[in-house]
């Protein structure tokens, strides 16, 4: 008798799950995420470079929205954050935050003292997202940056999705600290590792995998810890900047959704897909369809056609444009891909 095939979620022991754009926009569940989330039996850790609210307000926002979350599953860039201050400062020492209440106490949590002020005399700036960052603020943190202040960020995610669109993100703000005082901070958040380390020696893990919208935050900080990676196409990241993503930013697996986690891990593996056929001609990846009758439009038509053209792109990435040889490959690929 023929085994079933396990879904790809069985491979992995944790899901390490990013949240806007993946989980949620905003107030807004993203659909199907809940259901899809909700059929195995996995240890699910939300892990998030959003340094705004605390751990108890994500994990109630969670549930709000019908998720199994608990405090101790949610891990911010703010704890982040604050365990590199900690360990770069002597105990009580003064720290100037921009951002939200919700990082001051984790500063406060980790033995320092947060201040707004430069007259406070901070030794370090700890900058994470905030709504209400103002001039005002950052003219503080600029003066004590420029005084010599360690500086630590959160996170340098540009933008962050909402129920409306894209907005700028803390790594914005952190642009114009960085053009007035012509200095870099280190950084708590993804891509770069503390956070995910952080999330790693929090799951207790030996199979993660990491789950995510962006390219250069989950996945690139997934790489930088040696994971495994799905990159869901709910959020910030395109099909054409996968095309075109370095060997950084290429996740194991992409999928339209977070439901690809209860479906085979070969349906949304990066590879060669039965049916078709991708060649790199002058230049070009030209893409065949092995059955000149299909309509090429379904879902697994689309998704099939795309990660064997992802395949193939990442083998050359000095390719120029994609070509289809038949009506079906064109069919199939220019609904998700939209460059041919």
């Amino acid at each position: 008798m023929t085994q079933p095939v396990a879904a790809l979620r069985e491979k992995f022991d944790v899901l390490l799950l990013d949240l806007d754009g993946t989980v949620y926009q905003g107030p807004e569940v993203i659909p199907g995420a809940r259901e899809a989330l909700a059929a195995g039996d996995q240890r699910q850790l939300y892990v998030t470079n959003n340094a705004s609210r605390s751990p108890a307000e994500v994990a109630e926002h969670l549930r709000e929205l019908g998720f199994d979350a608990a405090v101790q599953d949610v891990v911010t860039s703010s704890q982040s954050a604050a365990r590199l201050l900690s360990e770069k400062l002597d105990p009580g020492a003064v720290v100037l935050v921009v951002g939200t209440e919700a990082l001051a106490d984790e500063v406060e949590r980790v033995g320092l003292r947060p201040v707004r002020r430069f007259e406070d005399a901070p030794v370090a700036v700890v900058q994470g997202h905030s709504p209400a960052t103002d001039w005002a603020i950052l003219a503080e943190a600029t003066l004590a940056i420029r005084a010599g202040a360690l500086w630590i960020a959160a996170n340098i995610d540009s933008t962050l999705p909402t129920e409306r669109g894209l907005v700028l993100g803390n790594g914005s703000m952190v642009a114009a600290l960085r053009t007035a005082t012509g200095r870099d901070p280190i950084v708590a958040g993804k891509p770069a590792a503390p956070l995910m380390e952080d999330a790693l020696r929090r799951a207790g893990a030996s199979r993660p995998l990491v789950v995510g919208d962006r390219l250069d935050t989950d996945i690139a900080g997934a790489n930088a810890v040696g994971v495994e990676s799905l990159l869901v196409l709910t959020g910030v990241s395109t099909t054409a900047d996968l095309l075109r993503a370095d060997e950084m930013h290429r996740p194991t697996y992409v999928a339209e959704s977070l439901d690809a986690l209860n479906r085979p891990a070969a349906s949304s593996a990066v590879a060669n897909h039965p049916g078709w056929r991708v060649e790199f001609v002058s230049g070009d990846l030209v893409v065949h369809s092995d059955d000149h009758g299909a309509t090429g439009t379904s879902g697994a038509d689309r998704a099939g056609a795309f990660l064997a053209v992802l395949d193939a792109a990442w083998h050359h990435p000095e390719f120029v444009r994609l070509r289809a040889a038949d009506d079906t490959a064109r069919a199939a690929v220019s609904v998700l891909v939209g460059v041919m």
